[in-house]
């Protein structure tokens, strides 16, 4: 490496003779990068090392980017239940371990609404049940209203009865079956009728053979579900509504009427109504459902549906305005006459139509839409929750539980019972 040191001094020497030679110091290349270290120390920065890390670029490996997780969309075919945002409720106050029950914010939609869906997807296509018995003297029109509501016919009578038909001399239980369709939803309907009742001389204990009949297919029940090998979807022959028809009098309710709802009203859903009231006047026909009101309020009789059984405020208040209108003063008809215009069904007397759905003229459209439209899976509900596990429970405590029934020990397990 030359040395600039000496070099320096001769080119002084030659510009100025008179000067004398002096020596400088020799620096070396590596002297030139001690004093840039030090200049770095004193702005604060770390001295320059004798070795260098060398990067290659081309081996750094950027980050991988992973793509946000796509939220699905909410189905075009799910409506929300309301406009206002989800927001969950802490139900506790514990530390970890307690909050298994804490709700948490939802990033997206999830589709938990779409069970409502699924739950009538498969109602449509298994279809359900429902078992309807009616009871009453004979000439009350309970086929009639029977067929007026499901606008079908479906009654005993409709289906095959004859007029040479007579009256038996004792209460006879018999029923008929149909399979009806709305809207894609198939029910089967089966109409249990009770020819006889309250049409002889003496009816003490007439209302035993209906008793025995409603407790006979909540055995049937049992027998099914106590089975080892039971069926997928067991029938239900179970009784789910009582419709007891009262003679329109005017005055009050028989001892007959008050002995069979006493008995009845502990094992099946009863409904009172009031046969034909066409045939009271309107001052009649409120006074005559006042009476019937007190006179079952003070022998403790509970129509359907029962106090005890109102789930919340909301079914209360609804529950009060039903039990407020009965016993409903019905007219029942299944032919139809013009009115105004259009196509009614009703009763045609000589000063006008009786039309059976107008609620100014009977209250047939109320017993509709309570029993049908409102009601029909609570009448269900309570049936099986109620009516039947009060029967189940009698049953195995009185028996000692009931033993499984395969197929070959059928026949000695029905003797047993």
């Amino acid at each position: 490496m030359p040395n600039f040191s000496s070099s320096r001094a001769l080119r002084m020497r030659a510009a100025s003779p008179s000067l004398p030679l002096v020596s400088l110091p020799t620096f070396t290349s590596r002297d030139c990068k001690t004093a840039r270290g030090r200049k770095r120390t004193k702005n604060k920065t770390y001295p320059a090392t004798a070795t260098k890390t060398r990067i290659d670029m081309s081996e750094i490996v950027p980050p991988e980017v992973r793509p946000k997780p796509a939220v699905p969309a909410k189905p075009s075919h799910v409506v929300p239940p309301s406009s206002v945002p989800f927001v969950p409720s802490p139900q506790g106050t514990g530390g970890e371990g307690q909050g298994s029950g804490r709700g948490s914010a939802l990033l997206g939609y999830i589709g938990i609404d779409t069970i409502i869906e699924q739950m009538r997807k498969k109602t449509m296509k298994t279809g359900f049940d429902f078992n309807i018995m009616v009871v009453g003297q004979s000439g009350l029109g309970k086929s009639t209203l029977v067929n007026t509501l499901f606008k079908s016919q479906v009654s005993r009578r409709s289906t095959g009865w004859s007029r040479d038909e007579k009256i038996p001399k004792t209460v006879e239980i018999k029923s008929v079956s149909h399979v009806i369709e709305e809207g894609g939803v198939k029910m089967k309907l089966t109409v249990v009728d009770t020819p006889g009742f309250g049409d002889q001389i003496n009816n003490e204990n007439c209302w035993e053979p209906i008793s025995k009949y409603i407790n006979e297919q909540y055995e049937k029940f049992l027998k099914e579900e106590v089975n080892i090998a039971r069926k997928k979807r067991i029938p239900d022959t179970r009784v789910h509504c009582c419709l007891y028809f009262i003679s329109p009098t005017g005055h009050s309710l028989r001892q007959l009427d008050v002995e069979f709802m006493k008995h009845l009203s502990r094992v099946v859903n009863i409904i009172p109504v009031i046969a034909k009231s066409d045939t009271l006047t309107l001052d009649e026909k409120i006074e005559f459902k006042q009476r019937v009101r007190k006179e079952l309020e003070a022998c403790g009789i509970e129509c359907y549906p029962q106090k005890e059984f109102d789930e919340d405020m909301e079914d209360k208040s609804d529950n009060d305005k039903i039990r407020e209108a009965m016993p409903f003063a019905v007219v029942g008809s299944d032919k139809e006459y013009q009115v105004n215009g259009k196509r009614v069904l009703g009763r045609k007397t000589p000063w006008g139509v009786v039309e059976v759905e107008n609620s100014n003229h009977c209250e047939f459209s109320l017993l509709r839409d309570f029993m049908i439209r409102s009601h029909l899976q609570d009448l269900k509900e309570v049936t099986h929750n109620i009516h039947y596990e009060t029967y189940r429970a009698k049953r195995l405590n009185d028996n000692g539980g009931l033993h499984p029934i395969s197929s070959s020990g059928q026949d000695t397990q029905e003797s047993n019972l």
